[in-house]
């Protein structure tokens, strides 16, 4: 039995095999000039047999850029930043680009330093950074002006295109809800802000001033829905406490859990509303009224961005969707 090849097939494999030279096979590749069809089909031909893959780098010689995104998180895993990467993925890969993903570990200096050169060792054409929490605000402050850089965010940004997910409207638009649905004030449940405060925080203290509510002092989880169930179990024990704007489903379901190992039902005695539409918020008891987002299609408008960037073209310095309110059985009227 022949030895299997210890390295991938090249271009002059292909051509040896077709009988053609290799600028026939780049031609074939490129299809910057004609080839006659018998010639074109004895080179797909030989491509198929080999496996072979074009070289990236040198598409891009003809390309006259390099082929390759560099995507900057501080994290890989949490629902929305999977589904942005997924998004960006995806729309990179129909368009015949490659995706880098650089996970930075935390907003130090030194990591964002370490990690942004790490990803700019790479022919990059250009960026697109999650700009979700502290870390994505660093990151963007690390990389060169000269680059085509875009962000993915909750919010708007002045210096580079941003592609966003209004959290403030759409926190509003929650906020509102559980007003209206008789609750004298909400409490907030926040994740970690980008800025001084997230859009989410500043939506849910805009809602309760326009209506004249009390505007509750914030509570912190960070990313933990354990941190969130010892809030919940605290609250428990507060009878002021109706109704409550988590940052996140995750943080909404650790909170519920909380709220019940304390003695509260939900919503019965406290309505909760999280954000961000996470598919287990339909599975859990009572299943979880949330505002719902789509974060692939950001990560597909975020890929748009930077595209346009590269190809020299104008480029919206927002582009923006709203979430929109999805009700289910975690939130109901308070009880007399």
């Amino acid at each position: 039995m022949p030895r299997p090849s210890t390295r991938a097939p090249a271009i002059t494999d292909v051509a040896k095999l077709a009988g053609v030279s290799v600028p026939t096979v780049s031609r074939v590749l490129t299809g910057s000039v004609p080839v006659s069809k018998a010639r074109r089909e004895r080179v797909l031909a030989a491509i198929e047999e080999l496996g072979y893959r074009p070289n990236g780098a040198a598409r891009a010689l003809v390309k006259g850029h390099q082929s390759v995104i560099a995507v900057l998180a501080s994290n890989t895993t949490r629902y929305g930043y999977a589904l942005t990467i997924q998004g960006i993925e995806e729309a990179a890969r129909a368009a015949g680009f490659i995706v880098m993903i650089t996970v930075i570990e935390s907003e130090d200096a030194g990591a964002v330093t370490s990690a942004v050169d790490l990803a700019l060792r790479n022919p990059v054409s250009g960026v697109v950074v999650l700009k979700f929490d502290p870390v994505g605000v660093a990151a963007l402050r690390a990389l060169p002006k000269s680059l085509a850089v875009v962000a993915a965010s909750g919010s708007r940004g002045t210096s580079i295109p941003h592609a966003t997910l209004d959290d403030t409207a759409a926190a509003s638009e929650a906020t509102d809800y559980l007003l209206k649905l008789g609750h004298t004030t909400v409490h907030h449940v926040a994740i970690p802000s980008s800025g001084r405060r997230s859009g989410r925080a500043l939506g849910w203290q805009k809602a309760l001033e326009r209506a004249g509510a009390e505007v509750p002092e914030v509570m912190y989880a960070g990313w933990e829905p354990r941190r969130a169930h010892e809030i919940g179990f605290s609250l428990a024990s507060r009878p002021d406490v109706t109704a409550v704007l988590c940052g996140n489903d995750e943080l909404a379901i650790g909170l519920m859990r909380g709220l019940y190992d304390g003695g509260r039902r939900v919503p019965d005695d406290i309505s909760v509303v999280g954000f961000d539409g996470h598919p287990l918020g339909e599975l859990w008891a009572p299943s979880l009224t949330t505002v719902e987002q789509d974060f692939a299609e950001l990560g597909r408008r975020s890929f748009d961005l930077v595209a346009a960037l590269i190809e020299g073209k104008p480029a919206p310095m927002t582009s923006a969707r709203q979430p929109h309110l999805v009700i289910r059985e975690s939130a109901a009227p308070p009880r007399d």
